[in-house]
């Protein structure tokens, strides 16, 4: 197992716990002018920029419902996967650890230390439910924009930007983790552990069906036999 790649995944998962974090505590200590959309950016482009600066060396997941996604697409292999799934819970959780304590503690507090919680408004099956389809999402552009070669060459960015989409749907009722990494880090930090299945189940379903979806019906591959049979 390349030890590169392990430590690419570590360093980007530590980012995004990292970044996004720390815009929840700021946008605490300020009243709430930083707002949903700036916490969401704040989330999206952490990955958009460390996607960008370390894709080369392991793809820039660091997002386990990623991983699971490209593996049942067949684009990593299991060995590996187990590899970056150690990675990324490993560098959200010193991620959270780290921002905890560089980071102003009564913001932090004020903020959950960064985690994503599910209020009373919505129930566990629907909050279930969010997540996946938002993960959904997210894994259908990692797959259109970096896996297949037809795809823009923006790919980090567009992957970015589809975190973002998804936590301005979701951050209100779920917290938006699209991560169980994410959410496991500040969990682990602010004792938060009681929500498990939403955020281990959520993200990791709608990776899966991104992982089927996607090759059946969209990849390259599948649609060049599709002609070679019309003709």
């Amino acid at each position: 197992m390349n030890p590169r790649a392990l430590a690419a995944e570590f360093l980007g998962t530590f980012t995004l716990v990292f970044i996004g974090a720390g815009a929840m505590a700021a946008d605490a200590s300020t009243g709430g002018k930083l707002g949903l959309l700036g916490i969401a950016l704040a989330f999206g482009l952490s990955i958009a920029v460390m996607a960008s600066t370390l894709g080369a060396t392991s793809g820039g997941h660091f997002n386990p419902a990623v991983t699971l996604g490209l593996l049942i697409g067949k684009q990593i292999e299991a060995g590996k996967a187990i590899g970056y799934w150690i990675a990324q819970m490993v560098g959200a959780v010193v991620g959270a650890f780290t921002i905890k304590a560089v980071g102003d503690p009564a913001a932090l507090a004020n903020s959950s230390y960064g985690q994503a919680i599910t209020g009373d408004a919505i129930t566990q099956g629907q909050a279930i439910g969010l997540e996946a389809l938002v993960t959904f999402f997210l894994v259908m552009t990692v797959y259109g924009t970096a896996v297949d070669k037809r795809g823009p060459r923006l790919g980090a960015l567009l992957i970015g930007l589809s975190i973002t989409m998804g936590i301005i749907v979701s951050g209100p009722l779920t917290g938006g983790a699209l991560n169980t990494a994410r959410w496991f880090g500040p969990a682990v930090v602010g004792g938060g552990l009681s929500q498990w299945m939403i955020y281990v189940v959520g993200p990791l379903l709608g990776g899966a069906l991104a992982g089927v979806v996607y090759p059946m019906l969209f990849s390259s591959e599948n649609q060049e036999n599709t002609a070679s049979q019309e003709l």
